[in-house]
């Protein structure tokens, strides 16, 4: 199989996983926007509202919102607001009739994938929507491996959280046993149970590891960081 083959594979896959949430307080247009979409493959949910939205349990798989600007209650920037509060953030595609430069220059700043204006050309709402649909997977699998390598970091004690510190940034056995005052044996015992709970064969590759344990560095407590060089007593 190609790898053409397998990235259209992929795509498909994707949207018949996805959900298309659409909010707006239009019925009718929500009746036309879900016709177009479900014709295009996708799963459709409608809302009349943002608060509609919000009290609605979503599905676990992929998607992303549509919405309108100007809505009765919370409106499609405070939605937006809301849904980057979220533990799953969903990408957001706002489709107005009330478009207006300081907002659509508010969402994008915000993330927005595209700030499209009513009537919206069929094949301008799917390639924003494809686009929307891309960037929530790549978000989501992002978010994937830094659960994955965060879950790895924590198997490690504080000792080997020392050793896994100046191992990243280069510091061969001899001169890491010298910084914590230990011997060149014991470092490379460490190092050892350090490369088999991080699932890493090379210093290396213990280095890319950190790329994705640097949000997860960002929220752990201040003891739980990883640690700078100890001072030899």
């Amino acid at each position: 199989m190609t790898r053409d083959m397998e990235a259209e594979q992929g795509e498909a896959q994707q949207q018949r996983t996805s959900i298309i949430y659409l909010v707006d307080d239009d019925p009718s247009f929500l009746r036309a926007l879900s016709r177009r979409l479900e014709a295009g493959g996708y799963k459709v949910e409608s809302f009349a509202s943002a608060e509609e939205f919000l009290a609605h349990p979503r599905s676990e798989f992929s998607g992303c919102v549509v919405l309108d600007l100007q809505m009765p209650g919370p409106g499609g920037l405070e939605l937006q607001e809301a849904l980057a509060r979220a533990q799953m953030p969903l990408p957001v595609i706002f489709l107005t009739a009330h478009a207006d430069v300081p907002s659509s220059v508010r969402a994008m700043k915000a993330g927005a994938i595209d700030f499209l204006t009513k009537p919206v050309r069929g094949d301008d709402l799917l390639e924003a929507v494809n686009r929307a649909i891309a960037r929530g997977a790549s978000a989501r699998e992002t978010r994937r491996k830094q659960r994955e390598w965060g879950a790895r970091y924590e198997l490690l004690s504080p000792r080997e959280r020392e050793v896994f510190a100046l191992v990243v940034r280069g510091l061969p056995n001899k001169q890491i046993a010298d910084v914590l005052g230990v011997s060149e044996r014991t470092v490379k015992a460490h190092r050892g149970q350090v490369m088999h709970k991080m699932n890493v064969q090379s210093g290396a590759e213990l280095g890319r590891a950190v790329e994705w344990l640097s949000e997860f560095f960002q929220k752990a407590p201040a003891d739980t960081k990883t640690p700078g060089a100890s001072k030899r007593s």
